[in-house]
C-alpha cells in the first residue's frame, strides 16, 4: 500500500511517500509545496499550494493518506491562516477519494521516535532509520513522512485488529 503523509503549512507543505509492504517500510519520495510567500495573497498562495499537491498525488498514486493536526499558538491570525493551508491537505486527498487519517503531532512523535515531546532533530533521525538511505527535503518533509509512518503503524494495527477479530469469530 502507498501511503502519502502531509504536514500543513501555508508557505511550506511537506509531503512524503512511503509504500507499506507487511512491517516494511519503503521511501518513495518526499518535497516541499512552497506557496508564494508574502507577495501573493491568501487565495492565491492556497491555489498554488492545492496545485502542487495535486501534482504530486496525481505523480506518486497513494491508496492512503494521513495529515497532521494544526499546532495552535498564540497568534489567532497565523493559527487561522494554518488551518486554511491544513484545509487544501485534507481537500486535496479526498478529491483523490481517499480517506485521510489525522495525527495529533505528539501521536506522530511518539510513534515514530516513542516520546511524544520528540524534538525536530530527533524525528529526522528516527525516520532516516526507519527509511535507511532517504535523502529529506527540509524539516517539513520529514515531518511528512513521520506523519506517513505514523498512518501506517496505524494501518498494521487496525489489520491485526480486524484479522484477529474474524479468526475468533
Amino acid at each position: 500500500m502507498r501511503v502519502i503523509g502531509i504536514d500543513p503549512g501555508l508557505r511550506n507543505l511537506g509531503w512524503g511517500v512511503i509504500d507499506v509492504d507487511g512491517s516494511r517500510l519503503t521511501h518513495v519520495a518526499n518535497g516541499i509545496c512552497h506557496s508564494d510567500g508574502e507577495d501573493g495573497d491568501l487565495a492565491t498562495r492556497l491555489l498554488s499550494l492545492h496545485v502542487q499537491l495535486t501534482a504530486v498525488l496525481r505523480d506518486h498514486d497513494p491508496q492512503a493518506a494521513a495529515v497532521e493536526h494544526t499546532f495552535v499558538n498564540k497568534d489567532a491570525v497565523a493559527t487561522l491562516k494554518l488551518g486554511q493551508a491544513r484545509g487544501i491537505a485534507l481537500l486535496v486527498p479526498a478529491q483523490f477519494g481517499l480517506t485521510v487519517g489525522e495525527y495529533a503531532p505528539n501521536a506522530v512523535k511518539k510513534t515514530v521516535v516513542g516520546v511524544g515531546h520528540a524534538a525536530k532533530v530527533q524525528v529526522d533521525h528516527m525516520v532516516k532509520l526507519h527509511l535507511p538511505g532517504v535523502k529529506i527535503a527540509g524539516p517539513d518533509a520529514a515531518d511528512a513522512l513521520a506523519v506517513a509512518i505514523c498512518h501506517a503503524h496505524h494501518l498494521q494495527s487496525a489489520g491485526r485488529l480486524q484479522a484477529a477479530l474474524r479468526a475468533a469469530g
